[in-house]
């Protein structure tokens, strides 16, 4: 399922505009720009305001870990489904996904709402966490891929994207319609509070993991997210460019996500 991103567009075809907006006042006329959005579902709002002609709107899912100001939140602790915090988002606590309780809760409720609400398909994000705690939990990511695979297989209609999840992207590539190498070329410096870029290695690093899924899955749409102080333009601007240059689709914001920045003008 393309959502109709060109995969491997070149830039003479012109940007394919993507973006995410976790607020809940994304502005209309802004997000009309957009072919494919990622919004918080949470909110109750018309979507279709939002859209633009054949935009994909996605609502977002965090799999490998939950806030715990979700109303479902205190029913997965009670069930034992839930871990120790996240260190640097202490709020959310990691989600055991070789737990019954919570493959039911994604499957039979969380996906179904978001669908419920108008939106085309869902953003599956913190997967990443399955890989970082295998070794403590055996089993977390053989479950994160069957996760996925059921996900896809109870809603064979629905656009999918994945935020990285390398460690299981080769189990589920086929079964996913856009990858996203989220802190590409810049992130946040979570320790000394400041933006940055990343290492030559560390890009090429997730450029390689991007390019070897398109070629098991031609079809696959590659999508990168970088962070940055949205004063600088300039910066923004170059970082716009080189992932283009790459075959990449991307979108530059704040380690927030809570509005919409458009894409400096050239």
């Amino acid at each position: 399922m393309v959502f109709g991103f060109s995969a491997g567009a070149s830039p003479d075809a012109g940007p394919q505009l993507w973006g995410i907006d976790y607020g809940g006042s994304t502005d209309p006329a802004l997000a009309r720009r957009y072919n494919l959005l990622v919004l918080e579902p949470g909110f109750n709002r018309p979507l279709a305001p939002l859209r633009g002609k054949g935009a994909k709107l996605l609502g977002y899912i965090s799999l490998g870990e939950v806030h715990m100001d979700r109303p479902f939140a205190p029913a997965l602790a009670k069930a034992g489904a839930l871990g120790d915090p996240n260190p640097n988002w202490r709020d959310a606590r990691y989600a055991d996904l070789r737990h019954p309780a919570w493959q039911t809760m994604v499957l039979d409720e969380l996906v179904p709402t978001i669908l419920r609400k108008g939106y085309d398909g869902i953003f599956m994000d913190t997967l990443d966490n399955a890989e970082a705690l295998e070794r403590q939990k055996p089993g977390m990511l053989a479950s994160a891929a069957e996760l996925v695979r059921a996900i896809r297989k109870r809603f064979p209609g629905t656009t999918i994207m994945m935020n990285r999840g390398y460690a299981i992207l080769p189990k589920v590539v086929s079964h996913i319609d856009i990858i996203l190498a989220e802190a590409m070329a810049s992130r946040w410096n979570f320790a000394g509070k400041h933006y940055e870029m990343t290492s030559a290695d560390d890009w090429e690093w997730q450029a390689v993991k991007l390019n070897a899924a398109r070629a098991a899955n031609p079809r696959l749409n590659l999508m990168t997210l970088d962070y940055w102080d949205p004063a600088d333009q300039a910066t923004i601007a170059a970082l716009y460019a080189r992932e283009r240059a790459a075959g990449f689709q991307p979108y530059v914001s704040t380690l927030a996500l809570d509005r919409l920045i458009p894409e400096p003008r050239s």
